[in-house]
């Protein structure tokens, strides 16, 4: 049942629209919390309560259509109505239900006065078109109605069609159960057929299989089995009805094994993925180090340079501060050049101290950036390592999905020779050979075997006193 609703105004021009001529039956089904009982007086009702308020559009106006040749029954668009003033929270507010019949097509109309007359304010409303979906995705498959695609909730996707971020954000997130019943629900209510029903199931990430028990089952990229006469809520006969008989569909191995190649080649694609974008990250990282370098090597020449100038720039005012000619001789002899001299000798002194600071400082600095550049790449290409690592560990487990290989048994291939008649000889049949064969002995069993061996046949010949050349230990050759 598509639902349309919204808030609006112009309570005249909605009763004059609702009565329009142009349908083959306009009937007023119920009016209630209005004190008149027709809906031009209702609508006008609420429109004089509005100008209690600030509200402007007091009033809530909404459509049911019921799917194209679909009889639906009175009582069913009631419930529909209720279970979505229940949702929007107008329970109790006054309302107007009037049906339309055109063509041979029944649909119905509700509105809402949205003013509480206790409070006199308007009922907030948010998020109505998400709740007029769910309640409508519900009444789809309550009555068996073969739903619109657009109702399918686009969470529900094939995995194998998700980016590398969908992909992680889906391991993330588990299902839980009662979205994995909708999504079987919402498949099989889109449906008409096996062929439709298989590819909405496919569509919302499930295959249809054939259970180890009978029945029909959706199988997941994990390998879980759900039974279809669970989560549809409907007798196997119908199912059978739209699908056919469990045995032309694969079983859950089977199916399970198909998804895991199918996974498999997925999680190839994002494992391509994530190798070109470390790649790509690493050209990027390469490019701004040599950058980084560029710019601090520039820097470093560019402090040389202004060392140099205020270098030179102090040399010369130190310089300045001896005088010349009669004066500078004057102030040998009574000691001032030398107090000069001393003087800025300690200026030099400390100059070559400052800019020594300064530059141990901007080398500092420099290494501190460049560890924090190093430890960006670190970190990047550890998320990257352990996205990979995910994926292999992703595809190890679809690895186990699949059956093991059947290996060929071994009395085929080595056929055991004819033992000829022994019950005719009186000899009774002997025990069946074990043909396991037996594991090989490691290096240090292998020489402790020999090594007891030898101890066995010197014991031997001390037994019977006789003269023998000493075998050499054949360890010692080791």
């Amino acid at each position: 049942m598509i639902l349309v609703g919204s808030q609006r105004g112009g309570a005249k021009d909605l009763a004059l629209h609702l009565m329009k001529d142009e349908n083959d039956h306009v009937t007023v089904h119920d009016i209630r919390g209005f004190a008149s009982d027709d809906l031009m007086g209702a609508l006008n009702e609420a429109y004089a309560v509005s100008k209690g308020t600030k509200c402007k559009k007091f009033l809530y106006s909404l459509s049911l259509n019921p799917p194209p040749n679909e009889t639906v029954e009175t009582g069913t668009f009631e419930t529909a109505i209720g279970r979505i003033e229940d949702k929007l929270g107008l329970t109790d507010q006054p309302r107007a239900i009037v049906f339309h019949e055109k063509e041979g097509r029944r649909h119905a109309h509700a509105v809402w006065s949205r003013i509480d007359t206790e409070q006199m304010k308007a009922v907030q409303i948010s998020h109505d078109y998400p709740k007029l979906q769910t309640v409508a995705r519900e009444l789809y498959i309550e009555h068996g109605w073969k739903m619109p695609h657009g109702f399918i909730d686009k969470n529900n996707r094939d995995p194998r069609n998700y980016t590398l971020a969908e992909w992680q954000q889906a391991k993330r997130v588990d299902k839980h159960p009662h979205e994995i019943k909708r999504a079987i629900a919402d498949a099989w209510a889109v449906s008409d057929s096996k062929a439709s029903f298989e590819h909405a199931l496919q569509d919302q990430g499930y295959k249809l299989a054939r259970g180890d028990r009978r029945g029909f089952v959706a199988v997941d990229m994990h390998g879980e089995a759900y039974p279809i006469r669970q989560h549809v809520g409907k007798k196997i006969n119908a199912i059978r009805e739209r699908l056919g008989e469990e045995d032309t569909f694969p079983s859950v191995d089977d199916t399970k094994a198909r998804y895991a190649d199918e996974m498999l080649s997925t999680l190839g694609r994002f494992q391509k993925q994530l190798g070109e974008q470390e790649q790509r990250k690493q050209e990027e990282f390469e490019t701004a180090k040599a950058d980084l370098i560029t710019r601090q090597r520039e820097d470093r020449a560019e402090q040389t340079l202004q060392f140099e100038q205020r270098q030179l720039d102090e040399a010369r005012e130190r310089q300045n501060r001896f005088r010349t000619g009669i004066a500078g001789l004057w102030d040998r002899l009574r000691g001032e050049h030398k107090r000069i001299r001393l003087e800025n000798e300690r200026d030099a002194q400390e100059a070559i101290a400052r800019d020594s600071t300064e530059r141990e400082k901007l080398v500092q600095q420099q290494i501190e950036e460049r560890n924090q550049f190093t430890m960006r790449q670190a970190n990047e290409h550890r998320r990257l390592q352990e996205q990979q690592q995910n994926l292999s560990q992703d595809a190890e487990k679809f690895e186990q999905m699949k059956p093991p290989e059947l290996e060929l048994d071994v009395q085929t291939k080595n056929e055991s020779p004819q033992i000829p008649d022994q019950q005719s000889h009186g000899l009774q049949e002997p025990e069946p050979i074990e043909r396991t064969k037996p594991p090989e002995p490691t290096p240090v069993q292998a020489i402790d075997a020999e090594r007891q061996a030898y101890i066995e046949q010197r014991k031997a010949s001390l037994e019977q006193n006789q003269i023998r050349t000493p075998t050499r230990d054949p360890t010692l050759e080791r």
